[in-house]
């Protein structure tokens, strides 16, 4: 529970039912996300395996890159003395190798 109020369950926006419903499920989809993140690609990564969704939000999530548009290709550009850019490239290349789903 600790994690989903981190994740935006804390505050409710609306007073309307409908609209709290649906904040809920995004603010529960964000915390699997991030559960499976952790699981399926940082397992091994030390002091990301087991962070709260607030450390990987300031050491993953908020990425100091820029997105570039070259030969019609996107690049990202991480700077190089970011201490975390070794986890993010781990990250993403455990992500983007895992089999589709059929």
């Amino acid at each position: 529970m600790r994690t989903d109020k981190a994740m935006g369950l804390d505050n409710l926006p609306s007073a309307s039912w409908e609209v709290n419903c649906g904040w809920m499920l995004a603010a529960n989809l964000a915390s699997d996300l991030d559960a499976w993140v952790r699981l399926l690609a940082l397992h091994d990564v030390e002091g990301l395996a087991d962070a709260e969704p607030e450390t990987m939000r300031f050491r993953l999530y908020h990425l100091p890159a820029r997105l570039a548009d070259h030969a019609r290709r996107r690049w990202l550009r991480i700077d190089a003395t970011w201490p975390w850019a070794q986890a993010f490239t781990t990250c993403w290349q455990r992500l983007t190798a895992l089999p589709a789903v059929t």
